[in-house]
């Protein structure tokens, strides 16, 4: 098989249209059933529809990860009703936090939210993400800290001002005794905080399961090799042109 060409540096004015976003979004879903971030039929990623009003598309309650299709997200406003015809059921009160963010954070175009093993476990602990190896430094000072407030509620209004206002414009947050969530300007954005901010997780969990000290490198260490490595208004844009083709070669239905 060929090799495809070099992807072009992508615009980083570029606005994509619903199509493009629920294909994105689409892969997103499949590649977190791929990489074990999924919790059943729960959790969500979304995304902002560009025009008039707040819309967003996001997954249709009761479909696996693995079989959402870019035509089977639903299109929902900003109480996460159904601006859309669909058979499906949404989640309204799994919705409220990344309408939230998006509504109050400009960076939050992309909202992503997991419940994994490792994130839950991080997220119980008071020390929260340590910078233990060259994946966790790029986090110093990047994960904002949400205390629990029990299941996000519709009505509570305080809470989601609250959670925008620990977000800040940080790119990751932590919701304590609940799981990871990350917010970007693309979906390419937030799943590349996502992934490593799980992968940054599991290794602390395995590093603390070892019994052994922990080594974290001094502050001065971890700040440099954190602008080491840089920021971008397309981060991410290259290993996600990687995944859409692993899922174009693997699992081209997601683009249906």
């Amino acid at each position: 098989m060929p090799m495809p060409p070099p992807p072009a540096r992508p615009d980083p004015d570029h606005v994509p249209d619903e199509a493009e976003l629920r294909r994105d979004l689409a892969a997103a879903y499949r590649l977190f059933a791929h990489f074990g971030m999924t919790d059943l039929v729960y959790t969500h990623l979304s995304v902002r529809v560009p025009g008039e009003g707040h819309r967003f598309l996001v997954n249709p309650y009761g479909l696996l990860f693995e079989e959402v299709t870019a035509s089977s997200l639903v299109l929902v406003d900003a109480a996460g009703e159904p601006a859309q015809r669909t058979d499906w059921p949404v989640n309204p009160a799994g919705f409220v936090i990344h309408s939230a963010l998006h509504l109050g954070a400009p960076h939050a175009q992309c909202v992503m939210h997991t419940h994994t093993l490792a994130g839950m476990v991080v997220a119980a602990q008071a020390g929260g993400l340590l910078p233990l190896n060259q994946m966790g430094t790029e986090f110093h000072g990047r994960v904002a800290v949400h205390d629990y407030e029990g299941i996000a509620a519709e009505d509570n209004l305080a809470e989601r001002e609250r959670l925008v206002r620990d977000m800040g414009e940080r790119p990751c947050m932590i919701l304590r005794n609940h799981g990871l969530l990350t917010a970007g300007r693309t979906v390419a954005e937030a799943f590349y905080w996502m992934y490593y901010l799980e992968q940054s997780c599991r290794i602390q969990v395995a590093a603390q399961s070892t019994g052994a000290p922990l080594s974290v490198p001094p502050e001065e260490v971890v700040v440099r090799a954190r602008d080491q490595m840089g920021e971008s208004p397309v981060k991410g844009w290259l290993p996600w042109q990687a995944l859409r083709r692993k899922m174009d070669r693997e699992q081209p239905d997601y683009r249906t």
